[in-house]
């Protein structure tokens, strides 16, 4: 009782509401420019990126910053990680002007200094591990598929790849209590998969209204590989309006296998689909999202007396973007085997499931 009384006695009077705006109003003028912008960035929410329209807050006219949101720069960190030779492709930007609105950003976001070993292990705390579904798959992947990196299925058909994908439109909308990644999805469909109608039994069987799912699941049609590169190109000032967690393509490189044809146009295939993992690498590091991409395979003719003459398509370019590479196959029956071809902090393992309705 006398604690209670003890602080009702050295509760100082609160103080009218036009007072207490006039006196913070006053405060905010005083601060230096740069404890105000830091204050700022602050309240740019926990995904941690800069809405390029602040540009505007450090001398960038608001047509030049116009000109970079339909070149499809939606963000500070994202200015940041285009070279200049294709800012200079944006219509209307001379090097005068990117030079200027670059040295803005960097008011905002720096890629340039280093950190410590510390700091980087405090950033890989807000990775997100969202749930597969199948408690074999997340015992193999230590949780599920990772945030800020890109996952990768290959194999041949019937080995569950797009039955996964969809299985994760659902888990990723699940609550991080259960394991989930509480956001939208976004579907990139280059071989016409897709099946909204398969939604509805997993949204069921984890106890979600297969409407509301459907909701947070946007899906686009790829018809080719610019088709495709052009989807990816809308899809950060989406990310900057809402809430995503997942990125899917099924399959990443279907369409480059149709529109380039023969040996001499492979370095060409490969440059662009270089091109186009280097953008998905950055969009999940920017907006902490996971990217799950699906991949065909080829028969390998330099492996034909090994167990398995089956490689993924992409060759080393895809090899050296995607963070986790899983191999799919069929075994005896139904059974399907998933074997982790390739990751960073995961050990070689393999896991057995069952495709089911």
């Amino acid at each position: 009782k006398l604690q209670f009384l003890y602080f009702i006695a050295h509760t100082p009077a609160k103080m009218p509401a036009a007072t207490q705006a006039e006196k913070k109003r006053k405060i905010e003028q005083e601060k230096p420019a740069a404890e105000q912008t830091a204050e700022a960035d602050d309240e740019e929410g926990e995904e941690g990126w800069t809405d390029i329209e602040r540009l505007t807050e450090v001398g960038i006219g608001a047509a030049d910053v116009a000109k970079l949101k339909a070149g499809g720069v939606n963000t500070v960190g994202g200015l940041l990680m285009i070279v200049k030779k294709d800012l200079a492709d944006i219509k209307g930007l001379s090097d005068a002007k990117i030079d200027k609105i670059l040295e803005a950003a960097k008011k905002f976001v720096s890629f340039s200094g280093f950190h410590s070993g510390v700091e980087a292990l405090q950033k890989r705390s807000d990775v997100v591990k969202i749930t597969t579904g199948c408690k074999a798959f997340d015992e193999l992947l230590g949780g599920g598929i990772e945030t800020m990196s890109i996952t990768e299925a290959f194999g041949e058909f019937r080995t569950g790849k797009t039955q996964l994908a969809h299985t994760l439109c659902v888990t990723t909308q699940l609550p991080r209590s259960m394991n989930g990644g509480n956001g939208k999805i976004a579907y990139i469909d280059t071989e016409g998969t897709f099946r909204p109608e398969r939604i509805r039994p997993i949204a069921e069987r984890f106890g979600l209204e297969a409407e509301a799912a459907l909701e947070n699941i946007i899906v686009a049609r790829a018809y080719t590989h610019e088709h495709q590169a052009s989807l990816l190109g809308m899809l950060g000032s989406k990310m900057v309006d809402d809430q995503f967690r997942l990125l899917i393509i099924d399959s990443i490189t279907a369409l480059f296998r149709v529109d380039f044809i023969g040996r001499g146009q492979l370095a060409d295939r490969q440059q662009k689909l270089g091109r186009m993992l280097s953008h998905l690498v950055k969009l999940a590091e920017e907006f902490n999202i996971a990217v799950y991409i699906t991949n065909q395979v080829v028969a390998d003719p330099g492996a034909m007396f090994t167990a398995d003459p089956k490689k993924p398509v992409g060759g080393h370019v895809m090899a050296h973007a995607s963070t986790t590479r899983l191999y799919l196959r069929k075994g005896r029956g139904d059974q399907r085997i998933c074997k982790i071809h390739d990751s960073p902090c995961l050990p070689e393992a393999e896991a057995v499931y069952q495709i089911s309705t």
